[in-house]
């Protein structure tokens, strides 16, 4: 009989950390999903569209990850342009062209902000969507304890 308390015990200690975990996962599933569109809906509140000789998506309104990286790739290749090849820390204090190229890393480098939030986001969804289905086969495994107890020796 002991045993039987024990079981129903460890199958309500299993419920228990199940339901934790399916609730963890939708918190992380909500809080990915909110930061994605968060940043997503900055970044097209900005109005920037992709410059026209970009490799990929010219012209396309900047709004995700892609888009965010496109443009960043072709400032690199506008401020290198500008400098002859040289980055800002390889230019000379005094050479005017160094304010262009430093703008051109700063707009760069929020651009690449923006693309490791889109993956972040998506890094805590999904893994919030693998933790609460973690925390449903525990739920799952804790109601077969409840119904099937092991048989005591």
């Amino acid at each position: 009989m002991a045993t039987k308390v024990e079981k129903t015990g460890s199958g309500s200690a299993v419920r228990l950390i199940g339901i934790l975990l399916m609730l963890a996962g939708l918190i992380m599933v909500v809080a990915g999903a909110t930061t994605w569109f968060t940043v997503q809906s900055q970044l097209a509140d900005e109005r920037i569209t992709v410059s026209a000789d970009a490799e990929w998506f010219a012209g396309e309104k900047i709004d995700g990850p892609l888009t965010a990286y496109s443009e960043a790739q072709i400032i690199e290749k506008h401020a290198l342009k500008a400098s002859g090849g040289k980055t800002y820390a390889e230019l000379d204090k005094e050479d005017p062209v160094r304010a262009t190229v430093m703008t051109g890393s700063f707009l760069r480098a929020s651009l690449f902000t923006s693309v490791v939030s889109f993956g972040i986001a998506a890094m805590a969804a999904g893994l919030g969507l693998v933790i609460g289905l973690i925390g449903y086969a525990l739920f799952l495994v804790a109601r077969r304890l409840a119904v099937d107890p092991a048989p005591t020796a």
